[in-house]
């Protein structure tokens, strides 16, 4: 059938930590369908002893996405990813390495480093962002120490999501939301804190000039578009942080949280201005840059990451089961025979997570789980207790009751998680959409294009064409002695390190 005349349709590019797809979305009479086109397995590589991110690789699949859709008549196009990672351009606009992945180990310590230098609190009022040693500030002085040469040589700094939009359209810009992922960014005025870039050593000109999501960037090259019908699209500048874009997609405040989980879980809410306080700083949130002139009040997680890192080390041992049969086994282990504080650097970077596990237990006192089952329920409980004791600082912060959580992005498919999360905080869990990435992404795209008014409008019409999944309590207080019993091991683990 051919599109109605009043329809129109994007196409949002959502690079994640695994894989990368091309989404296209059509709004017909307020409703939005989306289609996946085109989807690619984003795996870093190795090399010089480091670990990267393939960007051309994923350059290459992008030009391939491309091609399939050339035939559609596009009222946008948009690039959203991950935070913290960066590429250095030379004085010709050339890539000048493949940017380092955050997980490789050039960090560690590196915190350590600067705070000998600067101190948390001033670091913290300038930026309001949680203190993680993958955050930009961290990486890019490690690369001056290790690499000095090259970042001498580097012309501009952009964000990955900014790299893309800028092949896309030779306009070399950073968005605002996923600028503020350096910890490099003032989050009142939202411009760069050049005073704390000086203060650290950074060059305080090598960073793009800052732009609001929503921005139009310009149209697709057209060495790209060649004679097709995508000649003329404009690119624009969602939230390009991943983020940024599924809370744009969602109304999570006045007493809702979103949890947007996957590789990462972000716990949070949005607020109209940032909370940059002692209190904030020692319960180590953070204040990222939000649509609209709004903040996202947050704290990371590790995530399903843990789970992500069990599986691939089981498949390494020839032990291949995807993540629904996983999950099928840790519905059917005992409850509570082991917990871990995901956030525990231990997990951060390790290459076998179930060992990581068991390293952990052991130091806790715990017995080792025995089967992967175990391992997954281990995570999955560990994982409901952590938003537990976030979702408590978050109150303290705004000062009001989070009576509700909005469950977004691959994650609010895992219902046995979604039912652990309410059942560890005594709270309804909304779960969906699970394309709330890709949602937020061609909302704002719609936002800029002009097919909705606001940003309650749009979020609107994301809430009648993709409803959710509710998960109510049913035994909270059989939680309420596996908190203490939490709290105590991320405690003793603190302490030893």
């Amino acid at each position: 059938m051919p599109d109605l005349p009043h329809s129109k349709a994007y196409l949002a590019f959502d690079f994640g930590a695994e894989s990368g797809r091309a989404v296209l979305a059509h709004l017909r009479s307020g409703i939005l369908t989306t289609e996946e086109v085109h989807r690619f397995g984003n795996e870093p590589v190795e090399y010089g002893g480091s670990l990267h991110w393939d960007v051309l690789r994923l350059w290459f699949e992008v030009r391939k996405a491309l091609t399939r859709v050339e035939e559609a008549e596009l009222a946008g196009i948009a690039v959203d990813a991950w935070g913290v990672d960066y590429a250095l351009l030379g004085e010709r606009g050339e890539l000048l390495q493949n940017p380092y992945h955050y997980r490789d180990r050039r960090t560690q310590g590196i915190m350590e480093e600067v705070f000998r230098r600067l101190s948390k609190e001033e670091i913290y009022r300038a930026t309001g962002i949680q203190f993680m040693p993958i955050n930009t500030i961290y990486q890019l002085l490690a690369a001056q120490r290790d690499t000095p040469t090259i970042v001498a040589a580097a012309k501009r700094l952009l964000t990955i999501p900014d790299l893309f939009n800028y092949w896309l359209t030779g306009n070399a810009v950073c968005e605002f939301t996923n600028a503020t992922t350096t910890q490099l960014v003032d989050p009142f005025r939202r411009t760069w804190a050049v005073d704390l870039m000086q203060k650290v050593g950074l060059r305080s000109e090598l960073p793009a000039s800052i732009v609001p999501s929503g921005t139009i960037l310009g149209t697709l090259r057209s060495s790209i578009a060649q004679n097709s019908s995508l000649a003329r699209t404009p690119v624009i500048a969602p939230a390009c942080h991943d983020t940024g874009s599924a809370v744009a997609a969602i109304t999570a405040r006045d007493g809702t949280a979103f949890l947007s989980s996957g590789t990462w879980s972000l716990i949070g809410t949005e607020l109209d201005a940032p909370i940059v306080t002692p209190q904030a700083l020692k319960l180590n949130f953070t204040n990222e840059g939000g649509v609209h002139g709004t903040t996202r009040l947050l704290k990371n997680v590790m995530g399903l990451w843990m789970l992500q890192g069990c599986r691939s080390y089981w498949s390494t041992q020839g032990q291949n089961a995807d993540y629904h049969e996983l999950v099928e086994l840790a519905g059917r282990e005992p409850a509570f025979r082991h917990l871990v504080d995901p956030d525990d650097e231990c997990f951060l970077r390790t290459a076998n997570m179930p060992a990581a596990i068991d390293d952990f237990c052991t130091k806790t006192g715990q017995p080792a789980p025995s089967t992967p089952g175990a391992y997954v329920r281990c995570v999955l409980e560990s994982l409901a207790l952590k938003y537990r004791a976030v979702l408590r600082s978050l109150e303290q912060l705004c000062g009001k009751r989070i009576e509700q959580i909005r469950v977004i992005g691959g994650g609010s498919k895992n219902r046995l998680l979604n039912q652990f999360t309410a059942e560890a905080t005594g709270l309804r869990v909304l779960a969906g959409p699970a394309e709330a990435t890709a949602l937020g992404n061609v909302a704002v795209q719609i936002l800029a294009t002009g097919g909705a008014g606001s940003l309650k409008e749009v979020r609107a019409i994301v809430d009648r064409s993709f409803p959710t999944e509710v998960f109510n309590p049913m035994d909270p207080k059989r939680w309420e002695e596996q908190a203490r019993r939490f709290q105590h091991y991320s405690e003793v683990t603190y302490a030893a390190n």
